[in-house]
């Protein structure tokens, strides 16, 4: 990026963002966001706690608009709802920076990124303490995208895999985060190259997905349209 830009981390109980803006007012307005559809979560999920504990696609609710995209991009995977719940917080946060007129609008929540921007958005890929992390990373062009990465071994998120990193790309970071989920729950075993080729299968019976990366105990897998691979120094 070339411009001034503003960047800001914020915490809110387990959600941890890092956002980036072309405008304050972005800043301000993504974190509204969050603690509003955050706050909706909370009080559905008093109604309704299976939301928060079932593995399994639940019935999506008209309201609120969290709990719902949460529920779509969920069954799309064959997953809980949780699996979404960082993708689908940022993607709100940057729909509502957008509407508020940023023209760089980056929200990325526990790992999970959303991004909209007029030029080029740069990402590291973290997993943990494997040589590649944070050493490269993706440049993104193409917008509206979601990117999210479940990993079995660094990651505090459920996983019922052992890959060091299942990297989804999606036009959003709800179906990503979701999608993520469900490919890093397959990619095991022993055969790594067949563990990894799962992984890919899994990625594309889930609509919306366009690409994924897949790293398993040294062996690396991509498929579909994947944005540009960079260095991170």
């Amino acid at each position: 990026m070339t411009r001034k830009l503003f960047k800001e981390a914020f915490q809110i109980k387990e959600t941890q963002c890092t956002i980036i803006s072309d405008t304050k007012q972005g800043i301000k307005t993504a974190i509204k966001s969050i603690k509003h559809h955050r706050a909706a979560l909370e009080k559905y999920a008093e109604q309704n706690p299976i939301f928060l504990y079932t593995l399994e696609p639940v019935a999506a609710p008209e309201k609120p608009l969290v709990a719902r995209l949460m529920a779509e991009a969920a069954e799309k995977a064959n997953v809980g709802p949780m699996a979404a719940v960082a993708g689908v917080l940022a993607d709100l946060a940057v729909n509502d920076m957008i509407a508020g007129g940023c023209k760089v609008a980056v929200v990325e929540n526990g790992g999970e990124i959303s991004a909209v921007s007029d030029e080029p958005v740069d990402v590291a890929l973290a997993a943990g303490d494997i040589p590649l992390s944070k050493r490269f990373g993706f440049r993104l062009t193409d917008f509206p995208m979601g990117v999210a990465t479940s990993s079995g071994r660094f990651s505090h998120a459920l996983s019922f895999g052992d890959a060091e990193a299942a990297t989804v790309f999606c036009k959003n970071a709800g179906l990503a985060d979701a999608a993520a989920t469900a490919v890093g729950n397959v990619v095991k075993g022993e055969d790594c190259e067949a563990a990894v080729q799962r992984g890919i299968d899994r990625a594309f019976s889930i609509q919306g997905v366009d690409g994924v990366l897949i790293i398993y105990r040294g062996f690396t897998g991509t498929a579909g349209k994947i944005p540009q691979i960079i260095k991170v120094t």
